[in-house]
């Protein structure tokens, strides 16, 4: 900019936020205590994503890979596209470390919901020793939503891993103490989760730290709608929820995790109709702006199911955060 003979420079305008996001450790090597081969940090940040003209953001966010260990959760699409690979749970994780990319694994153990194949405690254990055994990357454990079945689920899987800094999950208001108990116990992590509610992710985190969770142990879970279910709600959730963080309060300054994999489950991708693409090319699709309107909106990790989906994202967050 030129006045007269002088020559001023412009600087725009730049916000900044008395919180910052706490820092949450995913993982134990064997220097901590565990046989992981990294040990991965997500949060630290005190400003908007992806805001570095202006803000500090230490670390850039992570993608997991879900494995489920039943058909019953997996398209004919997925199957077709990914291969036989996912009738293996085991070779599945493999691969997501070995071909696909993941930052993380995520064992979704929905074989043991007892209105469905009811897959004992000891079996889905054996499955978790398998996956853990098979794979190096920092791993995270769903039950299958059944509160009495996960408690023992969940203490068995703290116990089999221990000194491994798993993530064990979902807590919810109804249902948290066991889970809770199992992550305390072995020094693991806990995923909390809200069904689209600030008050109800506020909630969730007061009631945990109340029964002894230190809050770095933490990962918030507030819902992530797919495209086409509510996307735009839960971004604004997830978006209130961060700016709420920076603007100083404690109990929402904690990392936040979105499932994005559900995106394969809106109707728009199951129909069968291919001058809008294939049924493939819309679920990778809707994942990957599924997943990249959470990263927008404040999550530091996002879950995803399909590889081609993974790619997207990481060039989306190495074109906004540098680096791959």
């Amino acid at each position: 900019m030129c006045v007269g003979d002088r020559h001023m420079g412009f600087e725009g305008a730049k916000e900044s936020f008395s919180g910052r996001i706490k820092e949450v450790v995913i993982g134990a090597t064997d220097e901590h205590g565990g046989s992981r081969s990294r040990r991965l940090t997500v949060g630290g940040s005190n400003g908007l994503p992806f805001h570095s003209f202006e803000s500090e953001m230490p670390h850039k966010p992570l993608i997991a890979m879900d494995i489920v260990d039943t058909l019953r959760m997996v398209s004919d699409t997925q199957l077709k596209s990914m291969g036989d690979v996912v009738k293996d749970p085991v070779e599945w994780a493999k691969r997501c470390e070995k071909e696909w990319g993941a930052d993380i694994c995520v064992l979704k153990l929905q074989s043991a919901n007892p209105e469905e194949e009811n897959r004992s405690v000891e079996e889905c254990e054996s499955l978790f020793k398998e996956v853990l055994k098979a794979v190096s990357l920092p791993l995270f454990v769903y039950g299958c939503g059944f509160e009495e079945k996960d408690a023992k689920l969940m203490e068995a899987i703290s116990n089999a891993g221990k000194g491994e800094r798993l993530f064990i999950g979902l807590a919810e208001e109804k249902a948290y103490k066991s889970l809770t108990a199992a992550a305390m116990a072995n020094g693991h992590g806990l995923v909390a989760f809200s069904n689209l509610d600030i008050n109800l992710a506020k909630q969730i985190n007061i009631l945990l730290m109340d029964f002894g969770m230190k809050p770095e142990n933490i990962l918030m879970d507030p819902l992530m709608a797919p495209l086409g279910m509510g996307l735009e709600y839960s971004y604004s959730v997830i978006e209130r929820l961060r700016i709420g963080a920076l603007m100083g309060d404690p109990v929402l300054q904690i990392p936040m995790i979105c499932d994005c994999s559900c995106a394969w489950t809106v109707p728009e991708v199951l129909e069968e109709d291919d001058g809008k693409g294939t049924q493939v090319e819309r679920g990778v699709n809707w994942e990957v702006i599924t997943a990249e309107a959470a990263l927008m909106a404040g999550a530091a990790l996002v879950i995803t199911r399909h590889p081609e989906s993974v790619k997207h994202i990481r060039a989306t967050i190495a074109d906004l955060y540098g680096g791959v």
